[in-house]
């Protein structure tokens, strides 16, 4: 049927939300706001803003070494561990002394609770008085933050893009030529 005629949906509480851009409009294949549930809708909203940021700086984290090369120095002094030892990717996870996953967890830890996120406070909508994402004009700023959604969007798939060709291929930028046992490979010639 015509959705334009289909006025009693619960989930046209929503379509004028941030982050419904053209052409899906809104867009919730699994059905999660089917009940038209504000309150989940905004939790639901808060995670993704947030894992969006977070996918935005894996990415960046993931590629930035592979074209600028890594920082001169030491990662941990007392361990002789420079920064050029660790390896790019996955194959980093294992190098990277507990101290150091203890500082990572402990930042984290602290990014989480050092601002109120509950429901009606400006962290729930993700702002945390970093204000890069703002204008005086609303069309803007509402421009800007949809943009912001749209690329946490595209990171989350580009990270786990990544991640997969990185577990594959043993390497962080995915080169081919390591992925010797692919099925594809039959097609080569």
């Amino acid at each position: 049927g015509d959705w334009a005629l289909y006025t009693d949906s619960p989930l046209r509480a929503f379509e004028n939300e941030l982050g419904v851009q053209a052409p899906l409009g809104f867009w919730d294949p699994i059905g999660y706001t089917a009940d038209g549930n504000v309150e989940n809708f905004k939790r639901r909203r808060q995670t993704e803003l947030k894992h969006g940021r977070i996918s935005m700086l894996a990415t960046m984290g993931y590629i930035t070494p592979e074209l600028t090369g890594k920082f001169p120095g030491y990662l941990s002094p007392s361990m002789g561990l420079k920064f050029a030892d660790i390896p790019n990717g996955l194959a980093a996870v294992s190098k990277v002394p507990a101290i150091g996953w203890a500082q990572i967890i402990g930042y984290m830890s602290f990014c989480e609770i050092s601002a109120d996120q509950s429901p009606g406070t400006p962290g729930a909508d993700g702002d945390f008085g970093f204000k890069v994402l703002t204008a005086s004009d609303p069309a803007a700023k509402t421009r800007k933050l949809n943009a912001e959604l749209a690329n946490g969007r595209l990171a989350m798939m580009a990270i786990m893009g990544m991640f997969f060709q990185d577990g594959l291929t043993g390497s962080a930028y995915g080169d081919w030529a390591l992925y010797t046992d692919s099925p594809l490979r039959a097609f080569q010639n």
